[in-house]
């Protein structure tokens, strides 16, 4: 199927902006004045991911009214257990930019471009998984894991995390071309040159957008923000936590849940704004 022309193109991170887990909800109301909650991913038999039945009716529409394009750190196959509302999206990216879906197929020129740009100008894989597995201890660690054969993460008990061993990684990382990003219980270790915001641009190319709209919480989803035309960011994450910014950047109040169904209004009215300037 060949995707249609848009004009607006809609880029946004999943976990913990617009999808939550349990853990991640951030529910600060009285329990009577809680939002009712839609699963939108089950792991194992278990319900793992939410957003707000609000929420889900807004992403609904925007599928219909732009080219709406989920852009995850998540594996293909992490990311193919999320189910969202709305049409299916005819692209998705994922593994931070590394695999770029077409109606839920990998593309494979853009798989071997990543490749190459990789290979000019990051040390190997191998290396880097190496050392991260010397420099960090099984007693605070509970999974190591290569991510589609492009980047590192671990799962690990953040309270026993030692102060100061993100911070030297990301040093030695940064040496080599990698990038480092603690999120929640996980630290990923990711070639600098794999980003949200260069697969972003291929889609844009590809379906003439003139106008590109994100959000995300986290440090991987910095250039993604940067590069867009509008971003938005939620009251919660690494971005949050530092403070980070920009001039076309929005920064929101709300955190946890609430924030997503706050992005996809935002997002909503942008999309239809920039139609009315153009119709």
């Amino acid at each position: 199927m060949t995707p249609p022309r848009a004009r607006a193109l809609v880029a946004s991170d999943l976990d913990r902006t617009l999808v939550y887990s349990e853990a991640a909800l951030g529910l600060r109301v009285p329990d009577a004045e809680a939002p009712r909650l839609l699963c939108v991913e089950v792991y194992e038999g278990r319900p793992l991911s939410y957003l707000t039945e609000s929420a889900a009716r807004l992403l609904g529409a925007l599928g219909r009214a732009a080219a709406f394009v989920p852009v995850t750190t998540r594996t293909r196959a992490q990311y193919g257990r999320i189910r969202l509302p709305g049409p299916e999206p005819a692209f998705a990216i994922c593994a931070n930019g590394g695999e770029l879906l077409v109606d839920g197929v990998p593309d494979a020129a853009w798989r071997s471009r990543v490749a190459d740009r990789l290979a000019a100008r990051s040390a190997p894989l191998a290396e880097v998984r190496a050392h991260v597995r010397d420099s960090a201890d099984p007693a605070w660690v509970h999974k190591e894991r290569v991510a589609d054969d492009l980047f590192v993460y671990l799962v690990v008990d953040r309270p026993r995390l030692p102060g100061g061993w993100v911070e030297d990684l990301a040093g030695w990382a940064g040496e080599r071309g990698w990038t480092v990003s603690l999120q929640g219980r996980k630290v990923y270790v990711v070639p600098a040159p794999l980003t949200k915001s260069a697969a972003v641009a291929e889609v844009a190319r590809r379906t003439g957008s003139d106008l590109v709209l994100a959000a995300g919480d986290s440090l991987l989803d910095a250039d993604l923000l940067l590069a867009a035309d509008r971003a938005w960011r939620p009251g919660h994450g690494e971005l949050a936590e530092t403070g980070w910014h920009a001039p076309h950047l929005t920064v929101l109040s709300e955190r946890g849940v609430l924030a997503g169904e706050r992005i996809l209004r935002e997002f909503s009215a942008a999309v239809r704004d920039h139609a009315r300037d153009h119709a």
